[in-house]
């Protein structure tokens, strides 16, 4: 039986996080769903489980130390030791840096780098004893070339993710958890086409979540430090 894995930012139905749920339910791995929305993630689960699978659902605002440390331990309570983790959870907001606050600023940069980085603390002693993986979520906004025009506090909390990606993949090389990235453009997601158009350019949901899934098996073990750019 594969280790289970813990997913953040599964939430309502359209959206990446269901996706990558979907491609590692596959694994037969039990779940371990996160979203803010109780109702959105248990809807997701309920899914899951309706198909077969092993998921549970956890309502937690990720933005909150104390919450995300007792989330973390209900996960290790209902399924064990998780093997990988998956950081969905994050946002976007638009803007320029003449036109944008500190509050975007401190929202973009809360929304994508600080959930990670709570839940990956947390997580940590679990993976450690599994050995286990953690993919984070980029962005090609964040890339080396990229300008990030129009979306400058998104583009530099993405590259706040990459970084402690690269921290963790570094510190937790001995104890054998491995850390990696996927950065995607523009996913077709519901609320992406609602605002954007039917565009030509998305990378689909289901190519994301087959390169999430890769990254937490066995076939890229030797794989760390590393960001799969996508579309």
């Amino acid at each position: 039986m594969p280790h289970p894995i813990l997913i953040t930012g599964v939430g309502r139905e359209g959206q990446v996080g269901e996706a990558v749920a979907r491609a590692l339910a596959a694994t037969g791995a039990p779940l371990a769903l996160v979203d803010r929305t109780p109702e959105h993630v248990e809807a997701r689960a309920a899914a899951l489980r309706a198909e077969g699978r092993d998921a549970h659902a956890f309502a937690c605002d990720l933005t909150v130390d104390e919450e995300v440390e007792a989330t973390v331990a209900r996960v290790r309570e209902a399924v064990g030791d998780v093997g990988a983790l998956v950081c969905v959870a994050g946002g976007f907001q638009p803007g320029t840096v003449a036109e944008s606050d500190s509050d975007v600023w401190g929202r973009m940069l809360s929304r994508n780098g600080k959930t990670a980085m709570l839940v990956t603390r947390a997580a940590l002693p679990m993976l450690r004893r599994t050995r286990g993986s953690v993919v984070y979520f980029g962005s090609v906004a964040a890339l080396p070339g990229a300008t990030g025009a129009g979306m400058a506090a998104y583009a530099a909390a993405k590259g706040v993710v990459l970084a402690l990606m690269r921290a963790v993949a570094e510190e937790e090389r001995a104890h054998g958890v491995r850390a990696n990235a996927v950065a995607p453009t523009s996913i077709r997601t519901a609320d992406n086409v609602a605002a954007m158009g039917d565009r030509g350019d998305y990378v689909s949901r289901e190519d994301v979540a087959a390169a999430v899934a890769w990254l937490c098996s066995d076939a890229a073990r030797g794989v760390t430090g590393q960001v799969v750019r996508l579309g």
